[in-house]
């Protein structure tokens, strides 16, 4: 399988996908049922837009003003990503409890580093992550 992808609209070159696909499917089957069973990592939920199956994703969540950025470490075309764009949502447990996330949307490394606090590391440029979701919190 390719490590690249189509570009969006109004780009004209392919872009890199930043981690392999099937790293991904490693990931989903090995590793992330261990960090959603060991609690300590922020996890997404989110309901397929094809399946309408509830699923639970761990991520790395950062706060930032009136709401979370993600590191798409897989790119926009992952489908959880996929997923909370079309349900226009979803819910992230973080430290102990749940928060209620709407109005996804992609940003660019530019204004994802101006949100994030000097203190939350920036991902490795040899990683080649360029795309991260922010969302806000639902007030309530």
């Amino acid at each position: 399988m390719s490590d690249l992808r189509r570009a969006p609209p109004g780009r004209e070159k392919e872009i890199p996908m930043p981690m392999p696909r099937w790293w991904g499917h490693v990931n989903k089957r090995v590793f992330n049922p261990r960090a959603i069973a060991g609690g300590k990592w922020p996890v997404l939920t989110h309901v397929g837009r094809i399946s309408g199956v509830t699923y639970r994703t761990p991520l790395d969540a950062h706060r930032v003003d009136g709401g979370y950025l993600f590191v798409l470490v897989y790119g926009s075309r992952s489908d959880w990503v996929q997923n909370v764009l079309a349900a226009d949502g979803a819910r992230l447990r973080v430290d102990g409890r749940e928060v209620e996330l709407a109005a996804p949307r992609l940003v660019g490394e530019d204004e994802a580093f101006l949100a994030l606090s000097d203190e939350v590391a920036r991902p490795p440029t040899l990683l080649r992550i360029t795309e991260f979701l922010r969302m806000d919190l639902v007030a309530g």
